[in-house]
Parts: structure tokens; C-alpha cells; sequence
């Protein structure tokens, strides 16, 4: 069938709709995809058609069988790389390999290995902030955990306190105001007008100048760190030479704004999960508590932590930070039967395809056997982090990093629900809200 055949709901339905759409576009995608099926198109104005897909075979087919003839949207390689420039998450093309080729070994386990123990002491860092047998919002401490997990990795011990706060506020600044642009579109004449994205644009600047010296004070050092800092400025292109200052510093931009809040939310998720079933948090310490009576290897701890690891993976099912998937194809395609013409936008919307009841049993229910045999059965239905050559490359790192997370969370605390469903706000990744927990010791 033609595109014209593929069910399309009007700009006039949209309208109808707008006002909660920007307040919360899931509900109104399901609708869609409920009355419609699979795919359906959505015509905003006169030129401008998105088709929505929740096929799991159509994902793998854009994402791996036919990647190549699909490229990033301008929300990423123009809208957010002007806040943190061309590096993995925004380039594309030749430039995208070239960066992704030279970057990938550090991020292989071996190298991650190094950094277990970097990682386990910012945790325990942000841990001594819960204040037990109190009710607390989870999330803050999460998403300061995550990005110090991300600096620790980076800098060792190189960036000072002063500089570490300074480059989460900017990082966390940049997001909330890209989520505007893209939430309020129709007043991108106002956000320039009135100076706000030229004052976004001042503060990555400044994030930028304290990367140059901090970059600049490793470069002055002898010895070695054996952190992510080190691993990038020791990469080599097929040449010989290395990265050059701009393009180090776009990388190590994405890796604060990928790889902290991205992890932060699933984490969060998973610890309301836990605290609504308390069953898992047992089954979680028990393991743990059995493998660290074997041996006091982090690496072969997580490697071996195949409960834990069942509980973080269902959590990103049923609540999978990266939540949205957008391409545009480069040439005409067709994907049974339909035809796309070439810079359709198409959103391939992961939360729906991890919820579909013709892909999981009980898809709405939390049950973390599902992953027994892992998640590699589930690859073709299964997007978390992606799927095919632009897949997360910092996969590995976040659920290392989520899983000493919770197992030491369980190992100190039983985690109590206080709050009745668990809520959420989608804006550039899916957000947890109102996450009420209580932390009584053990």
C-alpha cells in the first residue's frame, strides 16, 4: 500500500488535543496507535507529516537492516548539537564513524573494569545523603549520582568541586532549555528575541573553557589516570593523530548529557519498581550477598548478578528513558507494502513497542523473569539503548553503573513506597516525577 493508505489523523485532531499534548503527548500516540494499528501519520501544517510507528519489525528494519538510508532528525544534529557540538549523539555520516571507531575500545569491559571502583565511590558518595526513615524525593540524589558516576569516570580526581557543580548546572541548564524550544516551537521567535538561547549559548561556552583546563592540566601530568580522560586523549584515527581540543570537548559534553540522565531516570524507575515490589529487593540481596561471599571482584560481582540485572532490564521496558526514536530516510524506501518518501520524519516510539500485547505477555505488569535467559531473546523487540551501529555506546557503562546502584541500595536499605502510581514526564528522555520513596536500614 501507498502512504496515502497509511491512517492519518488531522492537524484539526491535533489542535483539538494540543493543550495536553504538550503537557504529555503518550496518552494521545496511544490513542492513535490503539484505533489505527502500528503505524499512523500526523499532519502538522501544510508540509510537515510525522509517521508514528510502534512496529518492532519496522525499528529493526531503520535501525539495522537498512540503517544506512536513514539519518538522525535536526533534534539532535542541529537543535541539541549547538549546545554540545558534533560529537557521537549529533554527528553523522563519515564523521559519526570516524568518531565512533575511535572511541569504542574505551568503552570495551575490559577498560571499564578500571573504572568499577571510581564508579562504587561516587555512589557511596551520593548514598550519605539519604536521610533514612523520611519520606524523600529519590530523584535528585539519583541525577546528582549519575552525572558525579560520569565525572568520575572522566576526570579521577582532576575537576574540583567548584568546576563539578558549575558543569551540571550548565549541562542540566542547556536540557530544560532545549525541551523548551522543541515543546514550544512556535515561540522560537520569542527564545531569540529575548536573548534566552544566546545566554544558554554563553553558559556552554563557559562549561567549555573549564573543560579546556582541565584538559589542559592532565595534558601537564606525567603519569596516568587510567580513566575515560586518559583513553580519549590517547585514541588514534586510522592516521595516526589524534582529537583535536574542539572535537574532545563536544565528546565529553554528550557523554554529561547522555550518560548521566539517561541513567538517572532508569535508576529512579527501578527503585519505585523495588519499593512496589519488595520481593525483588529480597531476591537482589540474597545474590549479592552470595556473591560477595565468593569473591570481591566488582567486575565478576556484576558480571555474575543475573537477578539484579533481570530487575533493571524490566524496568526499562516498562519505562525506557530513551522513549522516542527519530530518523528521517535519505532516499524513497518500503517497508511492507509502504512507501516513504525521501526526509520523511518518522518517530519510532520504543515505550509503545515495549508495552505491545502482541510482543510480551501481561506487558503492563512488572515481571523481571521475563529477562531468566536475558535480554538477547527479546533483541528484535527490545530497544533500551538502541539497536544496530548507532546503538548506545555507553550501554555497558550504565548498567554496570545501575547495578552496583541498586545492589548497594539493597544492601543497606528496604525501600518503602509513598506515593500511588508511579508518574512520569516525557520531554527530551522519559522523566520519573514525584518519586516518594522511604529508605528504612537494614
Amino acid at each position: 500500500m501507498q502512504t496515502s493508505k497509511i491512517p492519518e489523523v488531522s492537524f484539526f485532531t491535533f489542535l483539538r488535543h494540543a493543550f495536553a499534548i504538550v503537557k504529555n503527548p503518550l496518552p494521545f500516540h496511544h490513542k492513535n496507535f490503539e484505533k489505527h494499528g502500528d503505524f499512523f501519520s500526523l499532519r502538522l501544517g501544510f508540509n510537515t507529516t510525522v509517521y508514528f510507528s510502534r512496529s518492532a519489525a519496522f525499528t529493526e528494519y531503520v535501525l539495522q537492516k537498512n540503517h544506512r538510508n536513514y539519518t538522525k532528525s535536526k533534534i539532535q544534529t542541529q537543535d541539541l548539537a549547538k549546545y554540545v557540538g558534533k560529537g557521537l549523539l549529533t554527528a553523522e555520516g563519515e564523521h559519526w564513524k570516524a568518531q565512533r571507531k575511535l572511541i569504542q575500545p574505551a568503552f570495551h569491559k575490559k577498560q571499564l573494569a578500571k573504572l568499577l571502583g571510581s564508579i562504587r565511590a561516587a555512589i557511596l558518595g551520593e548514598y550519605q545523603r539519604i536521610q533514612p526513615n523520611k519520606t524523600i524525593d529519590i530523584f535528585p540524589i539519583l541525577n546528582d549520582l549519575a552525572f558525579q558516576t560520569v565525572v568520575k569516570s572522566l576526570f579521577s580526581g582532576a575537576a574540583d568541586k567548584k568546576d563539578i557543580e558549575r558543569l551540571q548546572y550548565i549541562t542540566e541548564a542547556a536540557q530544560k532549555m532545549l525541551v523548551k524550544e522543541l515543546r514550544q516551537p512556535y515561540l522560537g521567535w520569542w527564545f531569540k528575541l529575548s536573548g534566552k538561547i544566546d545566554s544558554h549559548l554563553k553558559l556552554t561556552k563557559e562549561a567549555r573553557a573549564i573543560l579546556k583546563r582541565i584538559v589542559a592540566e592532565r595534558n601537564s601530568q606525567p603519569q596516568r589516570q587510567d580513566d575515560l580522560l586518559d583513553m580519549l586523549l590517547e585514541a588514534r584515527y586510522d592516521d595516526g593523530s589524534a582529537m583535536d581540543e574542539e572535537q574532545l570537548i563536544d565528546e565529553i559534553l554528550i557523554l554529561f548529557s547522555a550518560g548521566h540522565e539517561t541513567t538517572s531516570n532508569a535508576l529512579t524507575f527501578t527503585f519505585q519498581l523495588l519499593a512496589k515490589h519488595p520481593e525483588w529487593q529480597d531476591k537482589i540481596l540474597e545474590e549479592y550477598l552470595s556473591l560477595k561471599e565468593e569473591t570481591e571482584d566488582l567486575m565478576i560481582i556484576i558480571s555474575s548478578s543475573k537477578v539484579c540485572q533481570q530487575v533493571i532490564e524490566e524496568a526499562m521496558r516498562l519505562y525506557p528513558p530513551a522513549y522516542f526514536i527519530d530518523r528521517l530516510n535519505i532516499e524513497q524506501d518500503t517497508f511492507q507494502g509502504m512507501a516513504f518518501q525521501p526526509g520523511s520524519n518518522l518517530l519510532l516510539s520504543v515505550i509503545e513497542m515495549h508495552r505491545h500485547p502482541k510482543l510480551w505477555e501481561n506487558p503492563d505488569r512488572f515481571q523481571p523473569e521475563r529477562f531468566d535467559n536475558g535480554s538477547r531473546q527479546f533483541s528484535s523487540q527490545y530497544f533500551p539503548f538502541g539497536a544496530g551501529p548507532r546503538k548506545c555506546i555507553g550501554n555497558n557503562f550504565a548498567m554496570f553503573e545501575m547495578i552496583i546502584a541498586v545492589q548497594e541500595i539493597v544492601s543497606k536499605y528496604t525501600i518503602y513506597p509513598k506515593f500511588d502510581d508511579i508518574e512520569i514526564s516525557p520531554l527530551i528522555t522519559l522523566k520519573p516525577k514525584n518519586a516518594y520513596l522511604e529508605f528504612k536500614p537494614r
